[in-house]
């Protein structure tokens, strides 16, 4: 099921007159959680008309920077189980 602001982001770039395929590939594919898509929303509000090439670059650069902070928050759990074994030893496994 898609988010509002998925719809409203696919709805945007219908309204801007991108072809319907594309809209459907940019908002229910590619950018389709609340943050990916309330940042194309943004760039969209923000740029006049952008080129295709450059709305494919901005999702492209929305995406690596969504990648980025799964990345880093699952590096932060990693760090967070590490640390806790540093400061109470291995849980006691009992059989």
């Amino acid at each position: 099921m898609a988010s509002d602001k998925t719809k409203e982001l696919y709805k945007l770039l219908l309204d801007k007159g991108y072809p319907k395929q594309f809209c459907a590939e940019i908002a229910y594919r590619n950018l389709n959680t609340d943050y990916t898509a309330t940042r194309m929303l943004g760039y969209l509000y923000r740029m006049e008309n952008p080129r295709i090439e450059d709305l494919v670059d901005e999702m492209l650069a929305i995406l690596s920077d969504r990648d980025r902070i799964i990345e880093k928050k699952e590096t932060e759990r990693a760090q967070a189980v590490i640390n806790d074994i540093y400061m109470n030893g291995f849980p006691d496994q009992e059989e």
